[in-house]
């Protein structure tokens, strides 16, 4: 009697049951649907065609082919920059531009003489002026108004969500009322992915970084409301109670009490954000909503996939740079 009740004392229960046996199963077979669906077989193929090429156990891939085509096109990048001289207007070859130079070159075209009917070779003389860092410091003036832009959309972000952040906290909230206005409001700005709302916005204010900066801001305000209402409701609530017994007012309560407890917190969803925005400027350019992504757009159309690798390489710069600053910002404040 003793051994068996013993036994039962030290029975364990299994990990799993049937219930979830069967959601394992229910979910398997979705992935195996929703894979067919986005041509995952195809790609696991592809990318092993790829592999195989890679290592020299297959002649050719398509995988290998466009990826090698496209680094061929895309280096060496481009840095400089050539000018017609006749296009620049007030052109003084006396006062050239720091490092540059003034290029002529001869070219010769067959040309059609209307008098004879016959192709004809004429030879033409072109000047330009070379700049050997021209490209790159337009990329650079382009990629400083990308992060401008950044810059001013996380601002207004911060700003729209701080009184949003107050009104989304269920303990600061007003009232019923306006604490569900605010959620929702929060709700549908990050529901509004920033490169739709930047085609509307283009429409409304025309090609330019506005229309960049305020979708940028509206998706970020979103964002930085759901979070900072967030860490105002699960802030330790003793020093709260603490000054409203003493007789403090709700804002006096949130300044002193909450504040300070979820300010790194703040700051750390705040420099995410920033580091988002500047990519994310970057990709709203594209609609013509200013900075990089049009100088982007523009290169690619015209197949000029050396200008683009300059760009993607200055991205990248900046992206990294800004991503440790950041890192040592949350160190310090931590």
């Amino acid at each position: 009697m003793n051994s068996h009740v013993e036994n039962t004392a030290w029975r364990l229960d299994p990990p799993y049951g049937a219930r979830t046996l069967l959601i394992v199963i229910a979910a398997l077979m979705l992935f195996l649907y929703t894979g067919q669906r986005v041509e995952m077989g195809r790609m696991a193929a592809l990318t092993l065609d790829g592999a195989l090429a890679a290592v020299g156990l297959k002649k050719q891939s398509q995988v290998t082919s466009g990826l090698g085509a496209l680094a061929d096109n895309l280096f060496p990048l481009q840095v400089s920059y050539r000018t017609e001289t006749s296009r620049i207007e007030g052109f003084n070859p006396e006062k050239l531009p720091w490092l540059s130079r003034v290029e002529t070159v001869q070219m010769t075209e067959s040309r059609l003489n209307p008098h004879t009917l016959k192709m004809e070779n004429e030879v033409s003389t072109q000047t330009y002026l070379v700049e050997p860092l021209g490209y790159l410091w337009r990329v650079a003036v382009k990629m400083v108004e990308t992060f401008e832009i950044a810059i001013w959309a996380t601002l207004l972000a911060v700003l729209g969500s701080l009184p949003l952040a107050y009104c989304s906290a269920r303990n600061y909230a007003p009232n019923r009322l306006l604490y569900v206005a605010a959620r929702a409001l929060v709700s549908m700005f990050r529901a509004m992915p920033e490169l739709i709302c930047a085609l509307f916005l283009v429409l409304a204010y025309g090609f330019g970084p506005i229309a960049g900066v305020l979708a940028l801001a509206i998706h970020s305000m979103g964002f930085l409301g759901k979070f900072y209402a967030e860490d105002i409701e699960t802030a330790d609530t003793k020093p709260q109670e603490a000054l409203a017994a003493i007789g403090a007012s709700r804002p006096r309560v949130l300044a002193y009490a909450v504040l300070p407890q979820v300010l790194p917190k703040f700051t750390g969803y705040t420099l995410y954000i920033l580091d988002r925005n500047v990519r994310m400027a970057t990709v709203v350019g594209l609609v013509g909503a200013g900075g990089i992504g049009q100088e982007l757009k523009g290169r690619y159309d015209m197949y000029q996939y050396a200008h683009v690798g300059t760009i993607l390489v200055v991205i990248f710069i900046t992206v990294f740079l800004l991503d440790q600053v950041a890192a040592r910002l949350r160190r310090r404040l931590s």
